[in-house]
């Protein structure tokens, strides 16, 4: 009873969570499309120029003009931009922030003023 439970206890934390690991790692590979921003497995951040899935293996471009030729499974990431600041906010907040500072600085000068 005990060595089934062990067993069970390594299926659960080891076996189970490798195996989503792979799986998520098969699904980002098999999902990049030319012009997808990578980074490979040696920490080379590139550009997917060409994809030739007959031979499991992409073009990248690591520098402008400077393409290398690797294997898909060589890519670990792919990067996403991160949002801008102001795309954060839509414009009618932006100027409901500017009405608020404007209220508040108006206030400090008034307590200021003797």
């Amino acid at each position: 009873l005990s060595i089934a439970f062990m067993g069970a206890v390594m299926y659960f934390f080891i076996i189970r969570p490798q195996r989503n690991r792979v799986r998520q790692q098969q699904a980002l590979q098999s999902g990049i499309e030319v012009g997808d921003e990578v980074m490979t497995s040696s920490g080379i951040f590139a550009t997917v120029v060409e994809i030739d899935d007959d031979n499991e293996t992409v073009v990248l471009e690591i520098a402008p003009g400077t393409e290398v030729r690797m294997l898909r499974r060589a890519i670990t990431q792919r990067l996403f931009e991160e949002p801008d600041a102001d795309e954060d906010y839509s414009d009618e907040e932006l100027d409901q922030d500017e009405d608020y500072s404007e209220e508040e600085s108006g206030e400090e000068e008034a307590d200021n003023q003797p």
